[in-house]
């Protein structure tokens, strides 16, 4: 009984019917600009901020946001975090707290 191997291309073709491909990269996107952050982009983080109840007690919930290079090179990047909180209801608007020069003259009269 002589066998014959199967050729190459007929086992790379039932490989490819057997094991579909998939993705090892999802691109993500910056939270602050909606831009794609490339695979390159090496100065760029995700950052999870957790759910707190009223006592201040982590219940293992947590919003996702992830800021792209550009805007923490630009200095940015703390801005963005407060609006986004704000947004997703994690914390009270920036604009809602007194201004620090403002708050130390009411103490002053």
């Amino acid at each position: 009984a002589i066998s014959i191997a199967p050729s190459r291309t007929d086992t790379m073709e039932d490989a490819k019917e057997v094991a579909p491909t998939t993705e090892l990269y999802y691109p993500r996107k910056c939270s602050a600009t909606n831009r794609l952050i490339a695979a390159k982009d090496h100065a760029s983080v995700q950052i999870n901020i957790g759910h707190v109840d009223v006592n201040g007690t982590y219940h293992n919930e947590y919003t996702t946001f992830a800021l792209c290079g550009y805007i923490r090179f630009k200095g940015r990047a703390d801005d963005a975090i407060n609006r986004l909180a704000a947004e997703a209801k994690l914390m009270r608007a920036m604009d809602s707290f007194p201004h620090p020069s403002k708050a130390s003259m009411d103490e002053e009269d």
